[in-house]
């Protein structure tokens, strides 16, 4: 008898509904970070004016607008643009991830490899270039930027190569580095990253939209800061080398790179604005923030008291997991700090630390962990999920667990300690029908955590939005 059959008609009735409230509140958190709604709050056309947030240019002094830009979500950036400018774009490029396209009448779009870099991405730098160092004092250059950009702007600095780069990215990934750490190293080999992109642009003006996937939302570490300064040096990129101990895995040829930028023997990247000129302007125009302001109203309007715990975690996604199972098994035992129905939301970028070489990413690996939590504290439903519609190389937005998922395994011949132990969280969930995917969503502002919990159903009660 499985574990379906065995549950209670009224748990799992209750369970169904609040997985449904979950993904609802998640797509609703997607609907606040939609990129060509950001694009058209921040943007207008006034007659001749072009109104970008508090800044304004006279199309009249414009002789072409140029638009360029990397991520996942700037395809839908530039759609939305190109509805309010059309053909007042003179050419442009974009770089996004393989299928995260939208149909675009004046802007290139190149397809290339996310999150380790491909030719196809070293292509569409060159073609970048291109447009922004033809640019002039009277032109107008529009960047775009989100999650994904770093990988997407792949051009090797001096005598790199595509491979050389290709190996730092996958250690850097295995090895459980933030990405405060994976992208100084990105900067300090790359030909665009870093402020490097702003450099070529001048003398002509620059206005840089972001979509924030980053923690604290730092301008310098979204999609690696190609418009911004940067604060990292060459030898703080030796010290991340060491203290992950990834030099031996390191292409001798990127070992020699940073090791002759930290004595000086090749150029800093910018560190202030005033290397950039004052033609420089970044906006941040969505972040995971608003994302999660948009699920607490959703949660609210079904019935459930939100707490938003943070926009900023970080940290190994098993302990994180961990310790938003811990505090909805005391929402349930003691009704602290909120009573339930309640629900728990948080946001960021978690990290895993690969022990195994199984399928999945920390969304998923999050939901697994969480499972071994709760499996006995009936009734919780945890859903983590990528904003922009994948989690690691799968086709998987993230995963629901609950409080069944541990004896629902058992039952289907799922081991979650051996699935948990080789990082192969993708295959554990198919198997339970509990992978969440989206399909690419057009957005990304890093991860949103969603953790329900209900009363036991003995003592539950309808609740507005529940019913």
């Amino acid at each position: 008898m499985t574990e379906m059959q065995a549950t209670p008609p009224k748990e799992k009735s209750l369970v169904a509904r609040m997985r449904t409230d979950a993904e609802a509140i998640f797509r609703a958190g997607l609907a606040a970070a939609a990129p060509a709604a950001a694009i058209q709050k921040c943007c207008r056309l006034e007659r001749q004016q072009l109104r970008i947030a508090d800044h304004s240019w006279d199309l009249n002094g414009i002789d072409r607008i140029l638009v360029v830009g990397a991520g996942k979500a700037t395809a839908s950036m530039a759609q939305a643009l190109e509805q309010i400018l059309g053909e007042r774009i003179h050419t442009g490029c974009i770089s996004v991830k393989y299928g995260h396209t939208a149909p675009l009448a004046h802007i290139d779009i190149i397809e290339a490899g996310h999150p380790v870099p491909d030719a196809n991405g070293v292509r569409a730098c060159r073609r970048i270039l291109d447009v922004v160092t033809t640019a002039q004092s009277e032109d107008l250059i529009i960047g775009l930027l989100s999650g994904g950009g770093s990988a997407l702007l792949p051009l090797p600095a001096g005598n790199l190569s595509l491979a050389d780069k290709q190996a730092v990215t996958t250690a850097l990934l295995a090895c459980g580095a933030t990405i405060h750490e994976i992208n100084a190293l990105r900067k300090h080999l790359s030909a665009i990253k870093g402020g490097r992109l702003a450099l070529a642009a001048a003398p002509a003006r620059m206005v840089t939209l972001i979509l924030s996937d980053v923690v604290g939302d730092d301008l310098d570490v979204i999609a690696s800061g190609p418009t911004v300064p940067d604060p990292s040096t060459f030898g703080e990129c030796q010290e991340i080398i060491r203290r992950y101990g990834i030099a031996s895995r390191l292409p001798q040829r990127i070992r020699q790179h940073i090791d002759r930028g930290a004595t000086g023997r090749i150029d800093e990247t910018p560190k202030h604005y005033r290397q950039l000129g004052d033609h420089i302007h970044n906006l941040i125009i969505g972040s995971n923030r608003q994302a999660l302001g948009a699920c607490r109203h959703e949660a609210k309007r079904r019935g459930y008291a939100p707490l938003m715990l943070s926009s900023r975690l970080t940290g190994e996604t098993r302990v994180v997991a961990g310790v938003h199972a811990a505090i909805a098994r005391e929402i349930l035992g003691t009704g602290q700090p909120l009573s339930p129905p309640a629900c728990l939301l948080s946001g960021g970028e978690t990290t895993v630390t690969l022990n195994g070489n199984g399928r999945g990413g920390r969304n998923q690996e999050f939901a697994l962990a969480a499972a071994l939590q709760i499996h006995a504290c009936p009734c919780i439903v945890m859903l983590s999920a990528g904003t922009d519609g994948t989690d690691g190389p799968t086709d998987a937005a993230g995963a629901f667990s609950d409080h069944t998922t541990c004896r629902r395994a058992a039952d289907a011949g799922l081991d979650i300690h051996r699935h948990l132990s080789n990082n192969d969280a993708y295959p554990f969930f198919q198997g339970l029908n509990d992978l969440l995917i989206t399909g690419p969503t057009g957005t990304n502002v890093m991860d949103i955590h969603i953790v329900l919990v209900q009363p036991p159903v003995a003592s539950t009660k309808k609740t507005e939005g529940n019913t």
